[in-house]
């Protein structure tokens, strides 16, 4: 599912502020999202801890940090292997089928208790990568093992959870062509 895909439709859950139709998203090499502003705000944390590694083993880290460990190895690996995919800082995070997107908005609004705005259509015109949200990891102190889960990510290898959630990650310039569902919960 990589490559260049011209109008692909997609569905995505609006969790981070509300879109409106018509509205362009440009993600790429130079337009990051939201994910890249929060592993930024904590590189100094990620540098610390690659530094002494031992000084954290067994240590329960803060979740974003943990996150940002996790994302520097993914995009780490990307860059090295996988140039062709969006990265996962510079990308969206969409549905192939309404009906995905309908359980990610539950899963914010419900399970995470995020601020949900509503459900758009989509038209994608750049590239897409269809992932398993299940070989995401928790972030280590130990980069090689960071760097070898980050690569099974983008091979689509085996998860271990016995099911598979389905992600796409989306960039180039995406179109709103319509707010699809109106759901306004935890805002």
């Amino acid at each position: 599912m990589a490559g260049y895909i011209a109008g692909h439709i997609v569905y995505h859950a609006v969790t981070e502020r509300p879109m409106r139709k018509g509205q362009h998203i440009l993600l790429g090499q130079e337009n990051h999202n939201g994910v890249y502003a929060r592993v930024m705000d904590k590189l100094e944390a990620v540098n610390r801890i690659y530094a002494s590694p031992a000084a954290y083993a067994g240590a329960e880290l803060e979740h974003h940090t943990a996150v940002a460990l996790r994302e520097l190895a993914m995009e780490e690996v990307r860059q090295r292997l996988f140039p062709q995919y969006p990265s996962r800082m510079a990308c969206l995070f969409v549905s192939q089928t309404l009906e995905e997107a309908e359980k990610w908005a539950a899963f914010f609004a419900n399970d995470c208790r995020r601020p949900t705005y509503h459900i758009v259509k989509l038209r994608v015109r750049g590239r897409l990568f269809a992932g398993d949200a299940c070989n995401c990891f928790d972030g280590t102190p130990d980069k090689p093992e960071n760097l070898r889960l980050a690569e099974n990510y983008w091979h689509n290898g085996p998860n271990g959870e016995g099911r598979s959630i389905k992600e796409l990650l989306a960039d180039g310039d995406i179109l709103v062509e319509e707010i699809v569902r109106e759901i306004n919960k935890n805002i």
